[in-house]
């Protein structure tokens, strides 16, 4: 069961990613450590919310690797999938889309509809530590905030308590 402050599942797979030669590389779990991870899980290649979603994070990923934070996407589609829609429509995405065809990942993160063998739209966000810190679903036919997710990012690494809405520079609040 996926719980909050417990290790992230493991994971090894095939990867669509711009740039490389022939488009395709193994990413690991491991290959993580050390570094904030941003897993975020759509349902299906070639829908209508989900390219909004991926040109969101790409539009946005400069500033997650200032805060030293990467951006891995998984889909139960192929990797030959992921590369023909990529390229296609989507050709501007420079970080890694996973492949799970057999659900693997998507199970193990909790986040297979195991009606239709899509992965749910759900975002996790894992430390250095390999710990999840923060994991949040919503409805396939509502996009995530690309923005929000960042901002979460960087509250959970000033290791303080961050009020509502709280930005980079802002007061934390202290117990008393």
């Amino acid at each position: 069961m996926i719980r909050l402050n417990t290790s992230a599942p493991e994971f090894k797979a095939s990867a669509y990613q711009k740039g490389l030669k022939d488009h395709y590389r193994t990413v690991s779990s491991d290959e993580f450590s050390g570094k904030w991870l941003v897993l975020f899980f759509y349902p299906r290649d070639f829908t209508f919310v989900c390219p909004t979603e991926i040109e969101g994070f790409q539009k946005h990923y400069d500033e997650y690797k200032a805060a030293d934070c990467e951006i891995l996407a998984v889909s139960t589609d192929t990797i030959e999938s992921h590369r023909a829609w990529f390229e296609r429509d989507l050709k501007d995405v420079e970080f890694p889309i996973l492949e799970d065809p057999t659900h693997r990942i998507t199970k193990a993160y909790e986040a297979l509809d195991e009606d239709n063998g899509e992965a749910q739209r759900g975002t996790f966000i894992i430390d250095p530590e390999g710990q999840i810190r923060y994991y949040v679903f919503s409805d396939g036919n509502v996009g995530r905030s690309v923005t929000e997710t960042l901002r979460v990012v960087k509250a959970l690494q000033t290791g303080g308590l961050c009020p509502i809405d709280w930005q980079p520079g802002e007061k934390q609040l202290t117990k008393s």
